[in-house]
């Protein structure tokens, strides 16, 4: 068990009904989504988590690599949520991340649109959301949540300069099963506000450091240019072009121009 992250630690009086109620530990995974995939065709209880102590083969979108050593959080959380639920889920994933460092660091955290976390103008934390559908209905979705906590980015020559981790800001390490711990509370805090028929729509919107700003986005082979006007309900950002029109991106690679 690496430090004290057993099922029992997390667990042990977490104030959940359910997210984190049940969860399992590995201390070396290849990626906790897949495992957590798995779980959820088996029909494991919703809210359970897959925690791995490092992740070999995590992924980001569009198929990236993302680097799970020790000392950092690599986690997926099962959730079974209506269909209408399901684009909200990257803004709660990604408000509960923000949430859950301000709470336990202090520090303050940015989201980038769609669902990077960034602190100083650098990447701390990846999210991706996975799910199965069955006809219109939501067989299930998996969220992985990537944290970089206690690790040093200039020991990763390849991130170095786009990434930083939460005790690179602080100067000192970071209790990895606080932060998790809250983190658990903090998703099922936004996920029971979206059953009860709430919006977080409006607050992942005012953490957005992408709006106002000249962007490039990458979606698909398409490339666009123009300015981060605002973003949909649906989680769609609204690109204002050069000739005044107004395009509406679902997903993308997102580069801004400072």
């Amino acid at each position: 068990m690496e430090g004290n992250l057993s099922p029992d630690a997390i667990t042990s009086n977490l104030e959940t009904r359910f997210i984190g109620q049940r969860v399992i530990y590995y201390s070396r995974l290849t990626s906790t989504n897949e495992v957590a995939k798995q779980e959820a065709q088996a029909g494991a209880v919703e809210g359970t988590v897959v925690i791995a102590g490092k992740q070999t083969m995590g992924k980001g979108r569009r198929k990236r690599v993302w680097l799970s050593p020790k000392g950092n959080i690599a986690l997926s959380v099962i959730l079974y949520p209506d269909i209408a639920k399901l684009p909200s889920l990257i803004m709660l994933a990604s408000l509960a991340v923000v949430r859950s460092i301000k709470a336990v660091t202090g520090l303050v955290a940015q989201i980038k649109w769609p669902n990077d976390v960034l602190i100083n103008g650098k990447k701390v934390c990846g999210i991706l959301i996975e799910s199965n559908m069955l006809g219109d209905t939501v067989d299930y979705a998996v969220i992985g949540i990537g944290v970089n906590v206690n690790l040093s980015p200039s020991d990763f020559p390849e991130i170095s300069s786009t990434a930083t981790s939460l005790s690179n800001e602080l100067g000192g390490e970071v209790s990895l099963l606080g932060l998790i711990r809250r983190l658990l509370v903090e998703i099922e805090r936004l996920y029971l506000a979206l059953l009860a028929g709430g919006t977080i729509y409006e607050e992942w919107r005012d953490g957005l450091v992408t709006l106002g700003k000249e962007v490039r986005v990458a979606s698909g082979k398409t490339i666009y240019e123009g300015m981060a006007e605002s973003v949909a309900r649906d989680g769609s950002l609204l690109l204002r072009c050069s000739d005044g029109s107004l395009s509406k991106i679902v997903a993308g690679n997102v580069i801004t121009y400072d």
